[in-house]
């Protein structure tokens, strides 16, 4: 954990270095210069604000160019005698004693990256927590979201949580709490007082950018990366990394010449067909909440104006009528924590549109080509399961057909990675 000092008031607080070794201020919301290497970030934006308890977005920002997704960082943390340094922006460089114990997320995403790194005992909550489904395949015994401590009370966030949780390390971006605008009462001085008298922040706003984040986002393995620094785990990181490599050769291995390959309609979760409302996305987004779509070269149907514009209706999206449609989000919002719901699935989404006159010429309502799509938050280990969901949803053909009654179980044969090697890098079996 943080070096423990003690004020001259008495309790004791959490104490870490930003980069340069001075304590921590204000520069630290402001990022790190001398934050080491480069993760590769990638880089097109990705959705509006999402405001808890429920987070999908309903449009797009203006992209940046895609960057190479593997983190190709050499450099090593600092280490001297006891302590060593680990390095993220906009935190900075921060010097630790010991490895953290315990820890706080928002997104499920950082929590699925300290899974992979053995670190589940030290959960403590989360705000959008993955769905404990997305788990079971792993043996990793995941609390549902209703189980747990809610950092977002009453329409803003809920300092005394901050103190009861007593982390000794939040990973998130220390921006999020006052930079999303969710809780005006909320100020970048609330967020100081926390990371002075209760944990450092140590994480970055990467699932996609925000209007806030000036500064770099991470890719997934990027983000993973650094945290494989806090928690002083690299051997796991590698070997993560090394089967991430493996799923995607074997994805580009699969996928058809550039010309044949499929253009999706993707709408987001909040979509409400019942009332012929729809949001389109580009799959091409920033961050690592688009990266399945990406690693897959999956284009969006939707012209850049139609993103631009926010919402669209049953006429035009009969304009562009895609050959796939797919819901972001619905393989984890429609059902309970426990279970996709195909049931619940078809009756918010795909019902609605075959009963509708215009909605029902959809060629992909016609074809039965409407899908749940992929979860929003992931890290190492859900994102493999997801690449893999992707591309059965594509091309059944190639990889094997989706079947929305049996997941997350997947026929062996259509296995993309053995479930049986993520359970041993977790359980430090490399």
């Amino acid at each position: 954990m943080a070096n423990e000092v003690t004020d001259g008031d008495g309790p004791t607080r959490r104490e870490y270095l930003t980069c340069g070794g001075a304590i921590v201020g204000g520069g630290l919301f402001a990022g790190c210069a001398g934050d080491r290497g480069s993760d590769g970030g990638s880089g097109d934006g990705g959705g509006t604000d999402d405001g808890p308890p429920t987070e999908t977005p309903t449009s797009t920002p203006t992209a940046e160019p895609a960057e190479t997704e593997m983190s190709g960082s050499t450099d090593s943390p600092t280490e001297t005698d006891t302590s060593y340094e680990a390095c993220i922006e906009p935190a900075g460089c921060l010097s630790f004693e010991a490895v953290p114990e315990t820890y706080v997320v928002y997104n499920g995403g950082w929590a699925d990256m300290a899974f992979a790194l053995g670190q589940r005992e030290g959960f403590e909550t989360a705000g959008n927590m993955i769905p404990d489904f997305f788990f079971q395949p792993f043996g990793l015994d995941v609390p549902a979201q209703d189980t747990l401590t809610s950092m977002w009370a009453e329409g803003g966030w809920d300092k005394e949580t901050f103190y009861e949780l007593d982390p000794d390390v939040f990973l998130m971006d220390p921006n999020y709490l006052h930079g999303t605008g969710w809780d005006d009462s909320w100020k970048q001085s609330d967020t100081e007082e926390i990371q002075a008298n209760v944990a450092p922040f140590f994480g970055n706003n990467c699932r996609r950018r925000r209007e806030f984040h000036d500064y770099k986002l991470y890719t997934l393995y990027g983000a993973f990366d650094r945290l494989a620094d806090l928690f002083q785990e690299r051997e796991r990181y590698e070997a993560f990394a090394q089967l991430h490599e493996e799923v995607q050769r074997k994805v580009q291995d699969g996928l058809p010449p550039e010309g044949d390959r499929t253009k999706i309609g993707l709408i987001n979760g909040g979509s409400e067909p019942a009332k012929g409302k729809f949001y389109p996305l580009n799959t091409q987004d920033e961050g690592y909440e688009m990266k399945p779509y990406r690693d897959l070269e999956v284009e969006s149907a939707f012209p850049q104006e139609m993103e631009e514009q926010g919402t669209i209706d049953y006429e035009q999206l009969l304009e562009v009528d895609p050959e796939i449609v797919v819901v972001h989000w619905g393989i984890g919002t429609t059902g309970d924590t426990n279970s996709f719901s195909a049931t619940a699935f078809r009756d918010q989404y795909v019902t609605p549109m075959e009963e509708d006159p215009v909605g029902s010429q959809l060629s992909a309502v016609q074809d039965g080509n409407v899908y749940p799509g992929q979860y929003g938050e992931q890290g190492p280990i859900v994102n493999l399961l997801q690449t893999e969901l992707v591309a059965q949803q594509l091309y059944p053909d190639e990889f094997g057909e989706f079947d929305p009654e049996s997941f997350p179980e997947v026929p062996k044969e259509n296995q993309l990675f053995d479930r049986q090697r993520v359970r041993d890098i977790v359980a430090g079996d490399l």
